[in-house]
């Protein structure tokens, strides 16, 4: 049995839900059982975790924090290929507790982390996006890579979204050369446009404490750093502002895409192959994933579905585990997965499900087994 879920948001990480799915199928199976276990993410937060319990090695280094403050964050690395979380440095949860910074926080930190990949070896780099405390459209990333983002006094633009209405002129002749050899893939799960109704102030603006005015603030710095980056790179720039993912993290992918010349692909997807999900479905008979949550972002792409899809490629079965179940068994079958099982089935209390989390898991996979007569 392969176990590669996600993460159950707000209770388990990935590499902990992997253990307890493991720990309760080998209470419940008739007999003796192989159990392998392979954690994923889509690009956000875990992204790192599910790489090292891959077996990339983990490596940390301080880089600055979304408001400048120093922070301890780390990627993975393997042969040559880093993954790189932005929520490591950026993230909403490097913020402290109850702040926001819509307007302010920046990327810096995440540039420094590429920078520190580079360093070690590192000349395919994988971003994973989401979780974002940002919407600076990646100018802190490109800024802590060379790039030069300067007012019209000459002075480098402050930290931030909001201070992209101050940019002047765009310089990116001096980005690290080493970036020119290297392959780097933008994995999310998002496909938002950097500005419009579906760009990343307007949808994502208001989950990071942004007003409607300093919605409309970002959206306007937005759109004139993109124009700002067009006369400095040329028509792909502006082209790649509309272009899927570039909305994603705050516009970090835009960025990404415009700046580093990266390439967008659905974070799962990338993850499943840098993970050797492939291999380990080869050693399987049958492939149990999940999440907190199966919903309707789930079967827009999120990872269970990602897993599924490529599970039902290969010929298995999948069967999912969950804390809440919001489809119907007909919509978990259109995307290959066989049957789901839900926590709170268990436990009907959405908090004291989500505080036990752990055991209830542990017996929702054991009741799995018996069901399934492994």
């Amino acid at each position: 049995m392969l176990i590669a879920p996600d993460k159950f948001r707000g209770s388990l990480t990935a590499v902990e839900a992997a253990e307890h799915i493991g720990a309760g199928l080998r209470r419940g199976a008739a007999g003796p059982v192989s159990v392998e276990a392979l954690p994923v993410a889509d690009g956000g937060e875990g992204t790192v975790d599910a790489a090292v319990a891959a077996g990339f090695q983990r490596r940390t280094v301080r880089v600055a924090g979304p408001l400048g403050t120093p922070v301890t964050a780390a990627y993975a690395l393997r042969e040559g290929t880093a993954v790189v979380e932005m929520a490591e440095a950026s993230g909403l949860r490097r913020l402290p507790p109850g702040v926001t910074a819509p307007l302010t926080a920046g990327t810096q930190g995440t540039g420094e982390l590429l920078r520190a990949a580079l360093d070690a070896g590192a000349r395919t780099l994988v971003l994973g996006v989401g979780g974002s405390a940002t919407t600076d459209g990646g100018a802190g990333m490109l800024s802590a890579l060379g790039a030069r983002l300067l007012t019209a006094g000459g002075d480098p633009v402050a930290p931030g979204g909001g201070p992209l209405r101050e940019l002047a002129t765009a310089d990116l002749s001096g980005l690290d050369p080493r970036l020119a050899g290297t392959r780097i893939v933008l994995a999310g799960d998002v496909d938002n446009p950097l500005t419009g109704p579906q760009g990343a102030a307007a949808v994502y603006g208001p989950q990071k404490g942004a007003t409607p005015a300093e919605v409309a603030a970002l959206e306007a710095a937005l759109a004139h750093y993109a124009q700002v980056l067009a006369q400095a790179l040329g028509r792909c720039a502006a082209e790649r502002a509309q272009a899927p993912g570039a909305g994603a993290a705050g516009g970090l992918g835009y960025g990404a895409l415009a700046g580093l010349g990266a390439v967008f692909r659905p974070g799962i997807e990338v993850l499943l192959e840098v993970l050797g999900f492939a291999d380990a479905l080869d050693r399987a008979d049958l492939v149990i994933t999940g999440e907190g949550s199966l919903d309707e972002q789930t079967l827009r792409g999120k990872a269970p579905a990602g897993v599924a899809a490529a599970a039902r490629a290969h010929g298995r079965r999948v069967l999912a585990v969950c804390g809440r179940l919001a489809v119907d068994r007909a919509a978990l079958t259109a995307v290959g997965i066989e049957r789901a099982y839900a926590l709170l089935d268990l436990e009907p209390d959405p908090d004291r499900c989500m505080a036990q989390a752990g055991p209830l898991l542990e017996r929702t996979a054991h009741r799995l087994a018996l069901d399934e007569g492994l």
